[in-house]
């Protein structure tokens, strides 16, 4: 149910302590959480990565067979798989043009100077896939690293049983090279320490709930990240003249990634809220 707050001094003051106060009080219980888990699994390895799994996502670890992915390739729908690859083509020519690459030249003193790009050897992408499907955070994440010349590309996502034909079909679509059915805080403390199979990488990139946000910066340092991300937060301002259907396109666009996000708008009609 979408709460209206009238702004008349007193009930947004109120929602906006609220808020803070909830943001507050979820994110040391999440860090908590969080930190727990990320030491099991550093100390524990695989027989805890296995536990969490088994606890939180009702499933065991494991890691998808390239059939298995033409299979899922083969099950969406053909519009699907068009716009899937169009969309990859478009980022993969966009990330070309942006491709930093190595140079070299002689200083007016008469050294050579210059850089040496390369890609990094093995990257991790964190793929959401509890409360729903995201193929675009596949590509977005698995493209770009191709370009740069990453060697090996590893992509976990939750093994929930009605994991998303979609997702399977966009890793195949970007190239990835592994794919392996893990969620949660214990799948960026495998990526980050190596647990069994699933091996240590360079950096962990990609999108998740409040509490893979809480491991990702809690990992940082063992390896790279992109950035802190989730859970998501958007503020549309609009007026009587906006389209209602686009405010709630923005609103829901954010607020699908977790039941922690936080989709506000602000508005002087009430026509429109």
């Amino acid at each position: 149910m979408i709460q209206i707050v009238r702004a008349d001094g007193v009930q947004e003051q109120a929602l906006i302590a609220d808020l803070r106060g909830r943001s507050a009080a979820v994110g040391e219980e999440i860090n908590r959480a969080a930190a727990e888990i990320m030491e099991q699994v550093r100390t524990r390895g695989f027989d805890a990565v296995r536990e969490y799994s088994l606890r939180f996502d009702k499933a065991e670890p494991r890691e998808f067979t390239q059939s298995e992915l033409e299979a899922a390739y083969n099950a969406c729908d053909p519009e699907l798989i068009r716009a899937m690859e169009h969309a990859a083509a478009n980022i993969r020519d966009y990330n070309e043009h942006l491709l930093a690459k190595s140079l070299e030249w002689t200083s007016p003193d008469g050294g050579r100077v210059g850089r040496i790009v390369r890609g990094l050897i093995r990257v991790g992408i964190y793929v959401p896939g509890g409360t729903a499907a995201y193929p675009s955070s596949v590509l977005m994440n698995a493209v770009p690293a191709k370009v740069a010349g990453v060697e090996e590309i590893v992509m976990v996502t939750p093994p929930t049983a009605n994991l998303n034909n979609a997702v399977l079909a966009a890793a195949k679509i970007a190239g990835v090279d592994r794919v392996i059915g893990v969620g949660g805080v214990q799948a960026v403390a495998a990526l980050t320490f190596g647990a069994g199979f699933i091996p240590r990488v360079d950096k962990l990139v990609g999108p998740g709930n409040a509490f893979v946000a809480a491991a990702k910066r809690m990992a940082y340092g063992s390896l790279d990240i992109d950035m802190v991300a989730g859970p998501s937060e958007v503020l549309v301002i609009a007026d009587e003249t906006a389209n209602p259907v686009y405010v709630a396109a923005d609103l829901l666009s954010q607020a699908e990634h977790d039941r922690l996000a936080s989709a506000i708008l602000l508005t002087t009609s009430m026509a429109l809220a």
